[in-house]
């Protein structure tokens, strides 16, 4: 087939793709696979043969993806019920101290945010953003800024955060690559647009604490009265499955892949490893260690995997998508568009999923529906380990920009602070954009030297 209908038919099926979730409002699995069946048809892959494609994209993401976002999320849930994120903020709150309390609440966010999903991660830690507006009299986004800040670069840049495994498993990127760029990208992104923008804007926007909100809240993770987990071991169950993913990545660049002491690296800095390994830590330490019986530490665990089978199933039809795009010969066509225009891969990904995101609202579908669109074009470019991490966190920063008015996200944030749409729009939607842009600029200068 030639080329201008190969492009025609990928710009209409994103066309499709959007009216289907906007306009005629069907859930984003059941979107991404008629679409994908509809490509297939029309791309003239025999019809024998379509599911054969439809169930290697679907297998081939799932096997990975679901036992990663799995395991990350129950230690985000025993962290959270245990009081061990609650430990961790009232630590940094107390060791900032009150002058530098925005700095602290960004790396709360940062922090927790990690294994703990972003509404669950607001909502735990919004009172504290509540009791230093009360005590210092300045407006709420001097401190809700920077924790939000923190939050959103943890959910979009670092895994096990469901949306960058999501993206990495899609394009094949290595996940100890995709950490240590998300760091890289993120930490300047949180304290640009979360420590210097938030106080910027809480000089020009003055809001006091939504009086509404404080009955539906509390800090009180542990009704029980049960011990609470230290700081050292709290962030440590948080750090360990982090670590041990880099020590995989870094033996390998250092000492090649055929040494024993790589392959040793190999296996126990698997994400699957090094996961299993931390959980097992929080199990003990955060749950039985700590009063919890077998059976509560169970039922912790097996409440956590509830919201998840959703996002499993999104990115499972991100890679239907992407692979029949692949076998429908979409990724030569793409690399020979990009090289045409002569935009590097990082900015040609940040701006598919800035238009995705922008259009539909939602970051998980934009990164989903983005990477498999990307994934052709990386799998046939033949890139390398960093440059396939760069273009993952570039997905993730386009994934970010322009919260508005069709993101869950963007009335999450103004119902908590109590600001008005306009409000919003000036502040987090700014903050979000800050952060994105922020991201790319950076991982487009890495993406020179790697």
């Amino acid at each position: 087939m030639s080329p201008l209908f190969l492009i025609s038919l990928t710009v209409g099926s994103i066309i499709l793709l959007l009216l289907l979730i906007i306009v005629f409002r069907i859930q984003a699995f059941i979107s991404l696979l008629l679409v994908s069946f509809l490509v297939a048809v029309a791309a003239g892959i025999p019809v024998t043969e379509i599911t054969d494609v439809i169930r290697e994209g679907m297998g081939g993401i799932l096997g990975y993806i679901a036992v990663v976002i799995g395991i990350g999320t129950m230690i985000g849930e025993i962290l959270r019920v245990s009081g061990g994120a609650g430990q961790i903020a009232s630590t940094l709150i107390r060791s900032f101290g009150e002058k530098k309390a925005p700095w602290a609440l960004s790396l709360i966010g940062l922090i927790v945010a990690i294994p703990v999903f972003f509404e669950v991660a607001l909502i735990l830690f919004i009172p504290l953003v509540y009791d230093l507006t009360r005590r210092t009299g300045r407006s709420i986004l001097y401190y809700g800024i920077p924790l939000a800040a923190g939050i959103a670069v943890a959910h979009a840049f670092i895994p096990p955060t469901p949306g960058p495994v999501a993206v990495a498993a899609l394009i094949g990127a290595d996940l100890g690559w995709v950490i240590l760029i998300g760091l890289i990208a993120g930490i300047p992104s949180v304290i640009t647009g979360g420590i210097f923008f938030g106080k910027f804007i809480a000089g020009k926007i003055h809001a006091g604490v939504p009086e509404h909100m404080i009955q539906q809240l509390s800090m009180n993770n542990n009704p029980d009265q049960r011990s609470i987990p230290g700081f050292g071991i709290s962030v440590m169950i948080i750090i360990i499955p982090l670590a041990l993913i880099l020590l995989n990545t870094a033996s390998g660049v250092l000492f090649g892949a055929d040494s024993q002491f790589a392959g040793w690296m190999s296996f126990i800095g698997h994400p699957f490893t090094a996961l299993l390994i931390a959980s097992l830590l929080a199990f003990y330490f955060l749950g039985t260690r700590l009063g919890f019986t077998r059976d509560q530490v169970q039922e912790v665990a097996t409440k956590s995997m509830q919201p998840v089978g959703m996002i499993i199933l999104l990115t499972g039809a991100g890679g239907v998508f992407g692979r029949v795009l692949v076998t429908a010969g979409v990724g030569d066509v793409l690399v020979e568009i990009m090289a045409a225009s002569s935009l590097p891969v990082v900015l040609f990904a940040f701006l598919i999923s800035s238009a995705i995101r922008v259009a539909q609202g939602s970051a998980t579908v934009a990164m989903v529906t983005s990477a498999g669109l990307i994934a052709p074009i990386i799998e046939v470019a033949g890139y390398s380990a960093p440059i396939a991490g760069c273009v993952t966190i570039a997905i993730a920063c386009g994934a970010t920009v322009l919260s508005h008015v069709n993101d869950s996200g963007f009335w999450l944030v103004k119902e908590f602070m109590g600001l008005t749409e306009k409000e919003t729009l000036l502040s987090w939607t700014v903050m979000e954009t800050i952060i994105g842009v922020t991201g790319v600029s950076i991982v487009l200068l890495l993406s020179l030297f790697l």
